[in-house]
């Protein structure tokens, strides 16, 4: 009989430790998947508004989207979205996602901001695996390379300007890294060419705004 009880008592405590442990490990994946989100959130943030500062605009980038299906931004047909920035209820520019599928280290994750008028706002590489010292010269962290797509615009698809240095262009290759910017100028372009295609849809322009938007 005490052994029986023993077992009895035991069986309970080990299922009782077994509940507890599972409600443990639910509410830790519960609380770590809400972190990872926010986390998430703040770093895409970071990133949309040092392209489009806050003071430039009235509304939130992050709540103010549109999906859109791009293979040629994306390389895949999946819908990903694109953030747009407004003044007055004006859209100003739009931030679009893009892939440069042809990085030396393999894909090359970043986001272009156009402006209104088709010249960029901003570029930023969000995720890469260039070669340190080398490559990784895309990230603003190691130089000011992405800056140099400021303001620039492009002179319709057939461009000759947006290429790199040794393919006749006129941005600036890394000292023994081609690659590398080769796939980012590419990238940017193949962007610029899309709004271009798709202004009046990314603009949220009906016709009543493209009236007072030319006035």
């Amino acid at each position: 009989m005490q052994m029986l009880s023993a077992l009895r008592t035991s069986t309970i405590a080990i299922s009782l430790f077994a509940v507890v442990c599972a409600a443990v490990i639910a509410t830790t994946q519960v609380t770590t998947v809400d972190r990872i989100a926010q986390n998430e959130r703040e770093q895409k943030a970071k990133a949309l508004y040092e392209i489009v500062p806050r003071s430039s605009i009235d509304n939130d980038l992050l709540e103010d989207t549109v999906e859109i299906v791009a293979p040629t931004l994306q390389g895949h047909s999946d819908p990903v979205t694109v953030y747009r920035a407004r003044k007055n209820g004006v859209v100003t520019s739009v931030i679009l996602p893009l892939v440069a599928p042809d990085g030396y280290s393999g894909i090359i994750t970043l986001i272009a901001g156009i402006n209104a008028d088709g010249s960029v706002a901003g570029v930023r590489v969000l995720t890469h695996k260039e070669t340190p010292g080398l490559g990784d010269k895309v990230d603003t962290k190691k130089s000011d390379w992405v800056y140099s797509f400021n303001g620039l615009s492009k002179q319709g698809s057939s461009d000759s300007r947006w290429a790199v240095k040794k393919d006749g262009g006129e941005f600036d290759q890394f000292t023994g890294a081609t690659i590398t910017p080769r796939a980012i100028v590419g990238a940017v372009s193949r962007a610029l060419d899309y709004f271009a295609e798709h202004r009046t849809e990314l603009l949220d322009l009906t016709e009543d705004k493209i009236t007072e938007v030319a006035r």
